[in-house]
């Protein structure tokens, strides 16, 4: 899982039910009872303007929301979109440019363990933004998860991961540390049964595995890259 202060967007007025413009059945009719967004999440861009949206329905609220999305696409004609409402996230890669290494996690992923029988990823550490802003909660993601206390940030970005069907957004940090900055465990939190496992290997293995196809989460190749590219000296084999 995710600045902290969510936008608030206007909700177009209630239209009444009928006939969409040409004479095509109007979506709000066999969804008038849809439900509003709630809780952590937006308000939803309503518009009758194409492209938008015109209303959402709630059919599932949580970890993940689910939505259903009426919406006029770019031509004027009518379609649903179905949303994963996972909102704003962050991940970090810590490295030390003195040892030249770098912390990651190894976890179980059920969706990939369900896709091709894969049962851990090797990660950054990551996590939803909630009520923070994306520093604050990447300097809480790597001490619970690989118990670094972390000082500067450097900013790496920022993307939308799925557009195709999720609202996460994802603030890129890489991060350095020394040693001494190793002041917890790490593993993640009991209460969120994460069972995470903490891995330290060199940059140059972890350029390796990247390029070996063992790192196949995308965040954690965005960052890799990043890294390589920005300071290409601490991934040189043989120092």
């Amino acid at each position: 899982m995710a600045p902290g202060a969510h936008c608030r967007r206007k909700i177009a007025p209630a239209r009444r039910r009928g006939r969409a413009p040409g004479g095509a059945a109007d979506p709000d009719d066999a969804h008038a009872d849809r439900v509003p967004l709630s809780g952590r999440s937006r308000s939803p861009v309503v518009t009758t303007d194409a492209p938008g949206i015109r209303g959402t329905r709630l059919v599932h609220d949580g970890w993940a929301r689910y939505l259903v999305a009426d919406v006029v696409l770019p031509d004027g004609a009518f379609a649903t979109r179905e949303i994963e409402d996972h909102g704003r996230a962050v991940a970090v890669l810590p490295y030390d440019p003195v040892r030249r290494t770098t912390l990651m996690v190894r976890q179980f992923r059920a969706p990939p363990c369900l896709a091709d029988g894969t049962l851990a990823l090797l990660e950054a550490p990551a996590g939803r933004l909630e009520e923070d802003d994306p520093e604050t909660c990447a300097r809480r993601e790597a001490h619970e998860e690989v118990g670094l206390r972390l000082g500067a940030l450097e900013p790496a970005g920022w993307a939308w991961t799925m557009p195709g069907i999720s609202t996460e957004r994802i603030d890129y940090y890489l991060a350095p540390y020394a040693e001494g900055d190793r002041v917890a465990a790490g593993g993640g939190l009991a209460s969120e049964s994460e069972q995470i496992t903490v891995v330290e290997l060199s940059l140059a293995e972890a350029a390796a595995r990247s390029d070996g196809g063992e790192i196949a989460d995308l965040k954690t190749l965005y960052l890799l890259q990043t890294l390589r590219l920005r300071r290409p000296d601490l991934f040189a084999a043989g120092r």
